[in-house]
């Protein structure tokens, strides 16, 4: 890696500023220690399927990356506990075998005292060098990024208990004083722009002022037909529509690997929705469907049956990129507090909640640019190993903290996952 850039946008830390790095460091530590907050020890122990972890393993492990990666680099460090290392690596060969993903919540030890206090004695060890001033460049530049791979985490914690809560039979509520507002959807309209050669994706940090991953990377040409984009998400108004039309049970709607698991699963309806035609499952429990707010826990599967049913097609990542460039990073993100997609507020002639409320699919695969380089060493495994059988989605959701996204940023699952808040946006081509 070269040189450190100069600054990065307020509130997301800067590498050649210790105090800025520290002070974001602070806060992205206190935000996951609040998210888990409301969470009993046995909450946070609970794994309810092989895709989620626990609420304790995704504590520990993003401890584990700032030890691992941070402290670590350092001659001769010892290491808080020398077997943790095998708990809480997640994927990363290059530094040792791991304990199996689909049965961490099988680890009753250690317990959520003990993997709180490791988050404490890390924090400590990281907040005397800091006061020592001995982090350099490589180290600045590894912290910050642990800190946007913690913000990662703090999403999936609140989307992997939702999925737990959701399978107890009593459907508890992470939080029943979640605020609930709602509102009348903004008339879908569509907004077209003509055939161009843009540029896109970001490019290669930390050479660039401002953090991005080394999969938005490098910045490159790409050629984006005439196309219209709607200027909102689907709403669940619109979605149920396509349930009550028998979307689920009409084959030519389907690619034949969704008609399949769609067969085995017995999908008939979205994810969380109460087979009463009325209620969703919430971080609140069970709640009236808004039927004006985006439609969330979609496969990209069921995202595209809905947009063939619709006529149009999903948007690819070019021609969202394309759109958002220009759009300020805001809406309903996970500092609202309400935890769950909203109807828009704003009735905007123009693009409305391309960032937050609900991730967006797309119809790209994830794959890398052109001239695409992964980070040198271990941290090179986060992205590029993992552009196989994923499909992309764009903008961040209500559990998306707001300084964590930008236009670039490409969040990647399988086409089955429906377990985030992932939600579509049509599009068409022109004419």
């Amino acid at each position: 890696m070269s040189a450190s850039p100069a600054s990065v946008a307020a509130g997301r830390g800067t590498i050649d500023d210790p105090s800025s790095l520290a002070a974001r460091y602070r806060t992205v530590r206190a935000r996951s220690i609040a998210l888990a907050a409301p969470l009993s020890a046995e909450d946070a122990m609970v794994q309810s399927m092989p895709d989620a972890s626990p609420t304790k393993w995704h504590l520990a492990h993003t401890t584990w990356f700032f030890e691992r990666f941070v402290l670590g680099a350092q001659p001769h460090y010892a290491p808080v506990d020398p077997q943790w290392d095998y708990l809480f690596n997640s994927y990363y060969n290059s530094v040792g075998p791991m304990h199996a993903r689909p049965r961490r919540g099988l680890v009753s030890r250690p317990s959520l005292v003990e993997v709180l206090e490791y988050r404490e004695e890390v924090d400590a060890r990281m907040a005397r060098r800091f006061e020592a001033g001995d982090l350099d460049a490589q180290d600045a530049r590894v912290l910050l990024l642990g800190t946007h791979h913690e913000q990662q985490h703090q999403e999936l914690l609140l989307t992997d208990i939702k999925h737990a809560l959701w399978c107890n039979p009593l459907a508890p509520a992470y939080r029943g004083d979640l605020p609930h507002r709602t509102g009348p959807a903004t008339p879908l309209r569509w907004i077209a722009r003509d055939e161009a050669i843009v540029e896109l994706g970001a490019a290669p940090w930390p050479q660039a002022a401002s953090f991005a991953y080394d999969n938005e990377s490098p910045r490159h040409r790409a050629l984006v037909g005439a196309h219209a984009l709607a200027s909102r998400p689907v709403s669940n108004g619109e979605y149920a529509q396509f349930v009550a039309d028998g979307g689920y049970v009409n084959a030519e709607l389907w690619l034949s690997d969704a008609w399949t698991l769609l067969q085995a699963e017995g999908w008939r309806r979205p994810l969380y929705w109460h087979e009463d035609g009325a209620r969703e499952f919430t971080l609140a429990g069970w709640r009236e469907r808004d039927p004006h707010a985006p439609a969330c826990h979609l496969s990209q599967y069921e995202a595209d049956a809905f947009a063939r049913w619709a006529g149009a097609r999903l948007p690819t990542e070019s021609e969202w990129e394309l759109a958002a460039a220009d759009i300020a990073v805001d809406g309903n993100f996970v500092e609202g507090g309400a935890l769950h997609p909203q109807a828009a507020s704003d009735p905007g002639s123009g693009l409305q909640q391309m960032f937050g409320d609900v991730w967006e699919w797309t119809s790209s695969a994830y794959t890398s640019y052109p001239g695409f380089r992964p980070l040198p060493g271990s941290l090179g495994e986060y992205n590029g190993k993992f552009m196989s059988g994923q499909w992309i989605l764009r903008g961040g959701s209500c559990a998306t903290p707001r300084d964590h996204v930008r236009a670039s940023y490409r969040n990647f699952f399988a086409p089955p996952a429906r377990w985030q808040f992932s939600g579509l946006r049509l599009a068409r081509d022109a004419g």
